[in-house]
């Protein structure tokens, strides 16, 4: 036995409760459950706490599911929850998105405990308070927050920087900034996480003087803004096309070493490119492209701030840097043919397509249902079908929509034998059309009918227009 190896003597449940925390903590989970074991040989009963702390040591590991077993076990033994381990459990179901059966959990332990909500801890607050905001429910929240002021709770930074995160969240300023003034009343210093909260928040109803005033408040406050303080205004700028605010941000974060995350960086790229400046935004780039740190996302996403605007040149510039560092991946291939495609360069679209498995990248439903729909919307529906048909052949085809864009083209053309042909096909592979694959269809030969009834193919036409609209009405 473990504790006997270790020459203890006298033990207590207790002395458990701490080895089991120390080896959850550790993640060494099989250890755990054999001490788990030696307690039941040894007849060592556990006690609230004994589940209590294997709950929150499963929880912390990413066990959700184990941690609500042991749960379950301590019911089963006729052990309620104390406060610790039912916040743990809040904890828990938070985490999980689960806050319908946090709120459950909690109702049924406030009424099978002693415990009344004034006597609940500050921390117990706290979890139900920001519980009930990521569920959405102000106002239980703010009740929350009503009662624990009642109660004579004190709140911390902690509760007032979820109060404002859950009403800024719900456009509500005018209490957002009551609650500013309560923390002066209160004596609660603000920290950087409530300045980062007010800057994110101004920010995002456009008020953008106050976000860069909290910004300078945070620094009048003895306060270092830190990466997320940085990135939340860089972004706000960046939209803005505010050059120089932006420029100057980033002067400060050169200067105290703090790194710019990969999406602030394509951000300021599209920034420089959407404010003319195409000669800093390619030296801005060419930043991060010699650190070597950058990764598949952040060059697809400065090729499509290039391919957006129209400037091919630059964005087979970035793919061609992706490619040299050995970075390419199908989403660089996607977005460089988007960019093609806004400058109508149809072929070199499918050119680079074809060239796609020569650098060990295989493409996707995306790349072929881009493709297709690219080549569709140019009158291009002959081209289109060698793709379509190599699309089913990988058995990526999800749906109809490629199969829509290319009937489509070619009703547009006047080619309606070949959009039957295609309809027809898109039935054998047991893809199911929808309404507008059948408004389409219906449409187009409807018009040719009027215009042909000389033809003797009318008959032809008009059974194929019946044999769609019960199609239609009674679906495959």
């Amino acid at each position: 036995m473990w504790f006997k190896k270790k020459r203890c003597h006298e033990l207590h449940v207790i002395h458990y409760n701490i080895v089991l925390r120390i080896l959850g903590k550790a993640k060494k989970w099989s250890h755990l459950r054999s001490l788990w074991d030696e307690m039941n040989v040894e007849r060592m009963a556990p006690i609230n706490s004994t589940y209590g702390t294997l709950i929150d040591v499963y929880s912390k590991g990413g066990f959700e599911k184990e941690a609500l077993i042991w749960l379950q076990r301590m019911t089963k033994q006729g052990m309620k929850p104390d406060e610790v381990t039912m916040a743990i459990v809040l904890q828990l179901y938070k985490k999980a998105g689960e806050y319908r059966k946090a709120e459950e959990f909690f109702e049924k332990w406030s009424e099978s405990s002693l415990h009344s909500h004034g006597s609940l801890s500050l921390h117990t607050y706290n979890t139900l308070i920001d519980t009930r905001g990521k569920a959405g429910q102000l106002k239980d929240a703010s009740e929350m927050f009503a009662s624990m002021l009642r109660e004579g709770i004190a709140p911390t930074t902690v509760t007032f920087n979820t109060m404002i995160h859950i009403c800024g969240n719900h456009g509500q300023l005018a209490e957002v900034a009551s609650l500013m003034q309560k923390m002066e009343e209160v004596r609660c210093p603000p920290d950087t996480r409530t300045y980062n909260i007010l800057i994110s928040l101004h920010a995002r109803h456009d008020n953008i003087d106050t976000a860069t005033n909290y910004f300078a408040k945070m620094k009048e406050a003895c306060l270092e803004p830190d990466p997320v303080s940085y990135r939340t205004l860089l972004y706000a700028y960046s939209v803005r096309h505010m050059v120089s605010k932006a420029e100057e941000l980033i002067s400060e974060m050169d200067e105290r070493g703090l790194e710019i995350d990969e999406f602030t960086h394509s951000a300021l790229t599209r920034m420089y490119i959407e404010a003319g400046m195409l000669e800093k935004s390619w030296v801005w780039f060419l930043r991060f492209h010699l650190s070597g740190k950058m990764g598949s996302d952040c060059y697809s996403a400065n090729i499509d701030a290039y391919g957006e605007r129209g400037h091919i040149l630059e964005a087979e510039k970035v793919f061609n840097c992706c490619r040299e560092v050995k970075k390419l991946s199908v989403l660089e291939f996607n977005v460089m043919i988007k960019s093609y495609v806004v400058g109508k360069h149809y072929s070199r679209a499918c050119q680079l397509f074809g060239s796609a498995e020569s650098h060990s990248v295989i493409p996707d439903s995306c790349s072929y249902s881009s493709l297709i729909q690219i080549l569709a919307s140019g009158d291009m529906p002959h081209t289109a079908m060698p793709y379509l048909k190599k699309m089913q052949e990988s058995g990526l085809v999800r749906d109809c929509i490629p199969y829509c864009a290319v009937i489509s083209s070619f009703a547009k053309l006047g080619q309606l034998e070949r959009a039957e042909e295609v309809y027809k096909q898109m039935v054998q592979f047991n893809v199911q059309p929808d309404v507008i694959v059948f408004g389409v269809l219906i449409n187009a030969f409807a018009e040719v009918g009027r215009k042909i009834t000389f033809i003797n193919k009318k008959n032809q036409i008009a059974l194929f227009i019946w044999q769609l609209y019960i199609a239609f009405i009674c679906p495959l």
